[in-house]
């Protein structure tokens, strides 16, 4: 009976002691993952945003979205560097350059490009080609890239020599910027394949977002509106600027949206509403597959004769407001095929100061036209270099839509349609 009885004694004094041991070590894990939790959760949120907002839900099956998050989990993520890098390469699958995770210095330079008038770096609006190959958009006016002579459409091949291919969109962008007065080396490749390497200094280049003045000529007066990019701060410059030159009596309007890669695509719904009068601005097709009509209200601020110039470097939110003007007959388009990005993205607080880009929605203009990967063709095709200062006096550009305008304004009985005016032609009044 003792003997029993200790033997039983003994087990339980055992299980005990085993209960008690895998309670330490079950203590000690969770310790552990306490120590992991914040950049493990990271990694988590950032799967959960885009699995809520992505605008392609299609995708998550062919990629096995879940299957990622799973394997991404069971990686060892120590570091907030360690879990920006495991959501850059769960995110890679998702083939959407503009989905993408922000480091906390990219996510203050980008809050500040759109919410600022200045930022530090070089001057470059990037975006990705179809062999998703780092390719600029455009370039910032008084920018060191602009003095460079770097123009849209060229590709960037390496930055201080580590490759843009394996850098990607957003580290490639990111090593763009810097302090004023550090330099960085980038190699470019042209459209033409010729092979270049550019010095460029960083500095405070100033956005000036908004910028005008009146042209006159012996028979009218013309007002110019060049909008750089659109920040928080643009429609109500913009109202400013069309409410001076009203009150110089201008006649018409030529607004320049060259180089113009976007920002802020509420800034650029809000600019078309005031040059639009109860007329459809644009659709936005979500994950859902609803489109939704943003109509604009009554009131305009400018409803005179216009021409709207654009280029290659003409993007996303510029090309809606382009779509916009073009397909309710508001404005004649002048220009080149502009770029193509019609992905709507939504900026999301990622952490205390981090982020993460997510494609929520495409949008279409008014008439129905996907603007992604295709452009908007204008009107008027000008086949004439570009001038070193867009808006100065040997801007051939602005010449050609000056005298065009005029031409509206002096046959303002006639529809805007009808009035045929071609490249040959436009070439002749520049003499």
């Amino acid at each position: 009976m003792n003997s029993s009885f200790n033997k039983l004694l003994t087990f339980k004094t055992l299980i005990t002691a085993s209960m008690i041991i895998v309670f330490s070590i079950n203590l000690l894990l969770m310790e552990r993952v306490d120590a992991l939790s914040d950049s493990r959760q990271l990694v988590l949120d950032a799967w959960t945003l885009v699995n809520e907002g992505f605008y392609d839900p299609e995708k998550f099956d062919e990629i096995q979205w879940k299957r990622i998050r799973q394997k991404t989990l069971q990686k060892q993520i120590e570091t907030s560097e360690e879990a920006y890098s495991a959501i850059e390469e769960m995110l890679r699958p998702l083939d959407d350059p503009y989905t993408r995770v922000l480091r906390p210095k990219d996510y203050e330079l980008l809050k500040s490009s759109n919410f600022g008038s200045e930022i530090n770096g070089v001057g470059l609006q990037l975006g990705e080609d179809d062999n998703n190959k780092v390719k600029v958009i455009s370039t910032l006016g008084g920018s060191p890239a602009e003095e460079a002579g770097i123009v849209s459409g060229d590709i960037i091949e390496t930055v201080d020599g580590i490759s843009s291919e394996k850098l990607g969109l957003a580290s490639t962008a990111s090593k763009l910027r810097g302090e004023s007065g550090t330099k960085v080396l980038v190699e470019l490749s042209t459209e033409s394949g010729e092979i270049r390497e550019v010095d460029l200094e960083r500095r405070s280049v100033d956005l000036r977002p908004v910028r005008t003045k009146r042209l006159r000529d012996d028979s009218h007066t013309i007002g110019y509106l060049r909008i750089t990019q659109f920040s928080e701060s643009v429609p109500k410059k913009v109202e400013e600027a069309l409410q001076e030159l009203k009150e110089k009596e201008v006649e018409g309007l030529i607004l320049d949206l060259r180089n113009n890669s976007g920002g802020l695509v509420s800034s650029g719904i809000a600019v078309a509403d005031s040059l639009l009068s109860r007329k459809p601005i644009v659709e936005t097709k979500d994950r859902n597959g609803i489109k939704d009509a943003i109509i604009s209200q009554k009131d305009t601020s400018f409803d005179g004769p216009m021409v709207t110039l654009v280029n290659k470097g003409t993007a996303s939110a510029s090309e809606i407001l382009s779509g916009s003007l073009q397909d309710n007959e508001r404005s004649i388009l002048m220009g080149e095929q502009t770029y193509g990005k019609g992905l709507i993205q939504s900026l999301k607080s990622l952490g205390e100061d981090s982020g993460i880009a997510i494609t929520v929605a495409s949008y279409l203009t008014p008439d129905g036209n996907n603007i992604q990967g295709q452009g908007i063709t204008p009107d008027k095709l000008l086949d004439l270099p570009d001038a070193s200062d867009f808006g100065s006096t040997d801007d051939k550009w602005v010449r050609n839509a000056e005298l065009f305008l005029g031409s509206l304004l002096e046959k303002e009985e006639i529809p805007v349609q009808t009035i045929e005016l071609n490249n040959e032609e436009i070439k002749s009044l520049n003499g």
